[in-house]
């Protein structure tokens, strides 16, 4: 449960508008270091070259973590629940999900069907290319303008080595400025190691963005370039002793998203039906997939890592309801909002966003259905719809494409759609008679769209109809589509293609009304919104979370909740006197069987001030050295409201510590040769 309380709220009246030197706020770019701070509070002044090596020692799953180089042979370590598509894409008759997986040698290195990781190599400022071709439009035309020259851009960076280069353009600042990533691209990642989903998650739901924890969340991967491992000469090698208590610590990785900046009438939207809609539908959908996973042995092993996934951004969704449904979120977000509507010349931007949310509330459930899927949850659908898209997009020039269709975005996409992870008919079907149902009830049954893609049928009867029918679970008839381009999906007769095609157009017509009404003018809007912060602030204020590289500073720190000190490490001894011997306090027989070899002592997870939000999954906890000393796998409850404010006094970053991933390599495991390799030695 979050808690909260005055003196809390005035420690956390860090507003988006304003600097403390002495409050660890701030998720920021590598090319704008809050310096000052970390000489000030710490006395570390990074130069060029120590950032330079941070940048190119941090790595970005495509997907949606974080990670780090580790050794000079391609070696990456992230969470264990960032490599857990992987895992679960290559378990079938090994269940490596509860088992865990192992590679002893380099050739029992398993290549992960879909993975795709990108470094960091450049930043450049693209701001002033963008604003010329955007100048003195709006709505679609803006839209469409901003697209084209975004693409014209990413598409000269990468120039013909897509392959390997990969480039973003990124909009910081809610469109106040754009900058263009440019990545090495490694799309050849194989697993090395995943330990028992019982070590990884242990506690599980109940003590998820709780704190004490006891889990060993990591997960190792490795580049390959050429089909041999990726010669790396940046890397963070492993510092087994870890940090102390009010040491400094950086967590480099790549936030997913934040809201800190967004306006009152934005915040407004989420609170009184966005997050409500989405958590409802989380819950729905955790309560079909644990339905599903009851069948048996086999089903449970099939949804087990959807229902992972789908109870912690509950979890999440939960908290920002909480948070935002705080009066004192509200009173401080309104208080910003003034002091900046007293700095601008017009209040029209804020005015114009407002009326945008009243467009994007009356369209919200259809778009999310249509375009967000939430209709057609079903592997067999994505892969429908991202051929038939496709299809028609490579007929036009690569500048009018949709974005996630253009030059820049298809090997990614092709990697996934291509992928060889298995698909399974049963539980296919379960999940889409579950979302053709909810398509149903949002729209009513007498809706132009449900007739359409349900016709006489029940969903059940559909999705039976649509998953028996199908061939597109072969990756070789997905091959034959992706290449054989519109003539090849015209003339198919696959029932999932036939609904991608059916429900192209209306989707597609939901897409542009967000896009021109809603889209357009609020990203109009925040470019003068960004003006105003900053002709008042300069750039001493961080952008919101982008998924893109930054670096937060903090350091390893309890906190007091309810008068109760929390301290911040817990250890190997915690774990087994935690356990019950039932699900999910349960070890794995491996944990057991080793606890007299272990040193008990052994720190195992620990809590830092660090700034983190989803997407941080897998950053490196690294030292003024640039050694690594910690993980990052979660934060605590009072982090929810880390979306919209950071707290110093309660937000917690939750990590592994080094000195536990050594002992359970070394002697649970017996990979020492995997720790050596980590260490530099």
């Amino acid at each position: 449960m979050i808690f909260r309380h005055p003196q809390a709220w005035l420690a956390a009246a860090l507003s988006l508008c304003t600097v403390s030197a002495t409050a660890a706020e701030g998720m920021w770019t590598l090319d704008n270091l809050p310096r000052a701070q970390l000489k000030e509070r710490y006395g570390f002044e990074p130069d060029a070259k120590w950032v330079d090596h941070v940048m190119k020692a941090s790595v970005r799953l495509a997907g949606g973590c974080s990670g780090s180089f580790v050794s000079k042979d391609g070696l990456v370590l992230t969470n264990a629940h960032c490599v857990l598509d992987c895992v679960q894409d290559l378990s079938g008759e090994k269940d490596w999900v509860n088992e865990g997986f192992v590679a002893r040698k380099r050739e029992d290195e398993l290549a992960c069907p879909s993975v795709e990781l990108n470094r960091l190599e450049q930043i450049t400022d693209v701001s002033a290319r963008i604003a010329k071709a955007t100048a003195g439009k709006t709505g679609q035309a803006y839209v469409e303008a901003k697209q084209a020259t975004q693409a014209a851009i990413e598409s000269e960076c990468s120039g013909q080595d897509a392959a390997h280069t990969r480039c973003d353009i990124v909009e910081l600042y809610n469109g106040g400025r754009y900058d263009l990533y440019r990545y090495h691209r490694f799309q050849d990642v194989r697993l090395v190691f995943s330990p028992e989903y019982q070590a990884a998650f242990f506690g599980g739901d109940p003590d998820n963005f709780n704190f004490p924890r006891y889990n060993l969340d990591m997960g190792l991967l490795r580049a390959y370039e050429n089909g041999k491992p990726a010669k790396i000469k940046d890397y963070f090698p492993l510092n087994a002793a870890g940090a102390k208590t009010g040491e400094l610590t950086m967590v480099t990785g790549h936030p997913g998203s934040t809201e800190r900046q967004l306006t009152v009438a934005q915040l407004e939207a989420l609170r009184d039906y966005r997050l409500i809609n989405t958590a409802l539908y989380y819950a729905e959908r955790r309560a079909m997939l644990a339905q599903y996973g009851r069948i048996g042995a086999e089903a449970a092993r099939q949804s087990q890592t959807d229902l992972t996934y789908t109870e912690n951004s509950l979890k999440v969704y939960k908290g920002e309801i909480e948070a935002l449904h705080d009066p004192a979120v509200f009173e401080r977000k309104r208080d910003e909002e003034a002091t900046l509507r007293a700095a601008a010349t017009s209040t029209a931007p804020w005015d114009e966003i407002a009326r945008a949310e009243t467009v994007l509330r009356n369209h919200y459930v259809r778009y999310q259905m249509l375009e967000r899927s939430r209709a057609f949850y079903s592997e067999h659908f994505r892969i429908a719809r991202a051929l038939v898209r496709h299809a028609e997009e490579m007929r036009k020039p690569n500048e009018v494409r949709l974005p996630e269709f253009q030059d820049a975005a298809l090997p990614t996409l092709e990697q996934r759609v291509m992928s060889k992870a298995p698909i399974y008919p049963e539980y296919e079907k379960a999940k889409l008679t579950w979302s053709l149902t909810k398509l149903r009830e949002a729209v009513g049954p007498d809706d132009a769209l449900v007739k359409l893609v349900l016709g006489k049928q029940s969903p059940d009867e559909l999705a039976r109809d649509l998953v028996d029918g199908s061939k597109l679970a072969d990756p070789a008839v997905r091959r034959q589509l992706w290449d054989g381009g519109a003539a090849a999906i015209a003339a198919s007769n696959d029932p999932f293609i036939k609904l991608a095609r059916a429900i192209d157009a209306p989707a597609r017509a939901v897409r542009k009304t967000i896009e021109a009404d809603v889209e357009g003018p609020e990203s109009r809007a925040a470019e003068e919104i960004a003006k105003v912060r900053f002709a008042r602030f300069g750039t001493a204020v961080y952008p919101d979370a982008t998924f893109t590289l930054r670096l937060s500073y903090g350091e390893v720190q309890g906190w007091d909740e309810n008068g109760t000190p929390v301290p911040p490490f817990t250890d190997l001894g915690g774990a087994f006197a935690r356990q019950t011997g039932r699900d999910p306090f349960e070890l794995p027989k491996a944990w057991n069987a080793a606890k007299d070899k272990l040193d008990l002592a052994t720190p195992y997870n620990f809590v830092t001030t660090n700034d983190i939000i989803g997407g941080n999954s897998g950053s490196p906890v690294i030292n003024r050295k640039a050694e690594i000393v910690g993980l990052a796998f979660d934060g605590n409850a009072h982090s929810h409201g880390g979306a919209f404010w950071f707290d110093d006094k309660l937000n917690r970053c939750v990590a592994v510590h080094p000195a536990a991933i050594a002992e359970a390599l070394d002697k649970i495991y017996g990979v020492p040769g995997l720790l050596k390799e980590m260490q530099g030695r």
